[in-house]
Order: structure tokens, then C-alpha cells, then sequence
């Protein structure tokens, strides 16, 4: 928005206002949006705290959980709202309004953060520590994972959106051919020549697991204070990396990535994410005054995942987010030994001691405190190598 404002006025006054080409600058308006998002989480953080307590909006705890989780039952919960409202009013702020895929990414985060929004209030009102059910939330997911993935499969190789439109109809009447251009093949990092055709129903396939993986595996992961939080500020700023690179065509073809018009500008959403994290993370860590809850954990999960893709960097997502990634299969690992030993010997076992992973380690005698920094430790070296693989191909 004050992007429009300045370039009207600079229309208006291009001698006496010059200093304002400024704001023309991707740069510069992305450290704006974080200190923006960053300022509007720590200013209005205590006030959200307050109304989550007097609307005793607490966070129920499992009885059959970690037994000194028990202490924090009560604690407000929902606090991803803080995270939205810093990204979404430092991003309006910020960003260039006829920028397409701000736009999906903005739709997708919000989206998932009101499927977390009546999970987390089903839980509170309901008493339910379970919230939504899980077919509920899948069936919702998938919609939405479904919607972003059918548009950017058309949108990642074309520059507008009327181009998308018309390679759309193309498709259509070539009989639902199978084909994209060469941007939208999946990447292999740290090579420079190997990528895959994925086809429009591939790349469609690839996409929606991505964006609905991501967004659980998150929500896997916040389950210690700080825990979630930092990593998705890690991975967020390394993709904003990506987004800038991606986004530029001196650079994009420099480093051997595919360029892709318009990708540049999720560097300011990239931004905002990561000042609105640091901000929740002010009243996030040990003790926390706050939980973040299903309406942060998936909406944050859900934009990593669509700027991955956006990026075409799916592969790199798994590896800077790696942390993500054992959360979730530990959870997956878990469920499905326990069913298959229950089946076949008549008693469920199980791999880890608990699941999510971070419990597992807190079972080992890990206090709270050292698997978060340690899980933070590792997601900052996976970001190193991802950000490795810029040069190194």
C-alpha cells in the first residue's frame, strides 16, 4: 500500500519528493516489514495476552503427556494471532498490492490460521484437548492445498495473471496434456542440470503435499515454548533468500535457478514473518506467557510450504526443515507401529518413548529447555547447508 503512495506522489512531486524512490527498493521494504511486524507483535503482545487470559483462553493439557507440562495448563493459547496480525498488516504495508503470489501465500496462511482458529476454540470451549478432528481438518487442508496448487501450477511459468488464465485454457483444450515448461520441474539442490518433469497433475500432487505436510509437521513441532517458533523464522528468512534470488534475473541465472517474475517480492512476506516470529518469541520462551496454537502453527506451516514451492525449492524445504520433518515422522512412525503390533501380537508397542520427537527426548531426561535450543541449533545448521547449495551445485 505505501508502496502505490509513494509512487503516486513521486508522480506528483518527482523533484521535491525524490528521496522516496527509496521505498522502490525490494530491499528496503523488506527490513521495513520486519521491523514493522516486529514492533506490532511486541507493542500489542502484552494487551493479547491480557484478553486471552480474561476470555480464559487456556491451553488444556493431556493428562497422559510429559508430567511437568502439567504446571502450564491454563496458560493462554492462540497467540498466532499475534504472529497473522504482525504478518498481515506489515506485508499489506509493504508489499506491491499486484504482486500474484504474495497474494496465494497470504491466502493460504490465513486460510490454514482459521482452520487452527476453530480447532483451538473447540478446545477451549469444548474442553477438548483433541479440538478438530482430524478428518475435518485434513478435508479443509486439502481444499485449500488444492486451490493454491491448481493456480500455481499455471502461475509459476507465466509472468501474469492473464497468461496463467490463457495457459489454463490451453490446457483444457489440448485434452488435459500433461506437460509444464521447465520451471516447473522439481529441482535437485546441489546440482546444476538435474530436475524432473512433473507434469501439471505431478507438479499439482507435489504441491498440495507439500503445503499440507508443512503446515502439520509445524503444528507437530509446537509443543515446547519457543520450540516451533525459531525454526520457522529460520526457514522463513532462508527461503526469503531464495525468493530474492528466484525473483531476479541477473541473479537467477547466475546461480542456475530458474527465474520466476514477481517470486522476489516474498522476500518482504519472508520479513514480516520473521519479525512477527521474533515478537511472539519475546513472550513465547521459557516460561511462556503464551502458546501459539493450531491458528499459528498451521498458518505458518502452510506459507513455508507454498513459498517452497514457489520457489521451486520443495526439496530444500525438507532439508532446511528438517526438524519439521522428524517431528512429523516420528508421529507417523509411531501411530503406525503401534497399530501394526497391536494387530499382530495383541499389544501396541512403540518406537519412541513418546511422540512428538521432542517429547521422546524429554523422556530421556532432556529438560525443556535443552531440546529446544538444541532443535534450534540443528535447524540453523540445516539452513546453512541450504543456503549452501546456492553456490555449491
Amino acid at each position: 500500500m505505501l508502496l502505490a503512495l509513494t509512487q503516486w506522489l513521486l508522480a506528483l512531486f518527482p523533484d521535491e519528493l525524490g528521496f522516496l524512490r527509496v521505498f522502490q527498493y525490494l530491499t528496503f521494504r523488506a527490513v521495513l516489514a520486519a521491523m514493522t511486524a516486529l514492533l506490532i507483535g511486541l507493542a500489542l503482545g502484552p494487551w493479547v495476552i491480557r484478553r486471552l487470559t480474561e476470555l480464559k483462553i487456556g491451553q488444556p493439557i493431556r493428562e497422559y503427556g510429559v508430567q511437568s507440562h502439567l504446571g502450564k495448563r491454563g496458560t493462554p493459547t492462540m497467540g498466532g494471532v499475534l504472529v497473522l496480525l504482525g504478518i498481515g498488516v506489515s506485508t499489506l504495508l509493504w508489499f506491491d498490492w499486484s504482486n500474484r503470489f504474495v497474494w496465494v501465500v497470504m491466502l493460504v496462511t490465513f486460510g490454514f490460521g482459521a482452520i487452527g482458529w476453530v480447532d483451538d476454540y473447540r478446545k477451549v470451549v469444548n474442553k477438548d484437548p483433541e479440538g478438530m478432528r482430524s478428518r475435518e481438518k485434513f478435508f479443509w487442508q486439502t481444499l485449500i492445498g488444492l486451490v493454491a496448487a491448481i493456480y500455481l501450477a499455471f502461475s509459476v511459468s507465466e509472468t501474469s495473471n492473464l497468461r496463467v488464465l490463457e495457459l489454463f485454457l490451453r490446457w483444457v483444450t489440448s485434452g488435459f496434456s500433461n506437460e509444464l515448461p521447465p520451471k516447473a520441474d522439481l529441482i535437485v539442490p546441489f546440482f546444476k542440470t538435474v530436475s524432473y518433469p512433473l507434469g501439471v497433475f505431478g507438479f499439482m500432487a507435489l504441491t498440495w503435499f507439500v503445503i499440507v505436510g508443512a503446515s502439520n509437521a509445524v503444528n507437530f513441532t509446537d509443543g515446547l515454548d519457543g520450540l516451533a517458533i525459531m525454526p520457522v523464522v529460520l526457514v522463513g528468512s532462508a527461503l526469503g533468500v531464495f525468493a530474492y534470488v528466484t525473483g531476479n534475473s541477473v541473479f537467477s541465472r547466475y546461480l542456475l535457478l530458474p527465474y520466476i517474475p514477481g517470486a522476489g517480492e516474498l522476500l518482504v512476506f519472508c520479513a514480516a514473518l520473521a519479525g512477527a516470529g521474533l515478537a511472539f518469541l519475546w513472550f513465547n520462551a521459557n516460561p511462556a506467557q503464551v502458546f501459539m496454537g493450531d491458528v499459528g502453527a498451521l498458518s505458518l506451516g502452510g506459507a513455508l510450504g507454498t513459498i517452497a514451492v514457489i520457489t521451486r525449492q520443495e526439496i530444500l524445504l525438507g532439508i532446511m526443515g528438517g526438524v519439521f520433518v522428524a517431528e512429523a515422522l516420528s508421529v507417523m512412525t509411531q501411530v503406525a507401529w503401534f497399530k501394526y503390533t497391536k494387530k499382530r501380537y495383541g499389544e501396541g508397542r512403540r518406537i519412541f518413548l513418546m511422540a512428538p520427537l521432542h517429547h521422546h527426548y524429554e523422556k530421556k531426561g532432556w529438560t525443556e529447555s535443552q531440546v529446544v535450543v538444541r532443535f534450534w541449533i540443528i535447524t540453523m545448521l540445516l539452513c546453512l547447508v541450504g543456503l549452501a547449495s546456492l553456490k555449491l551445485r
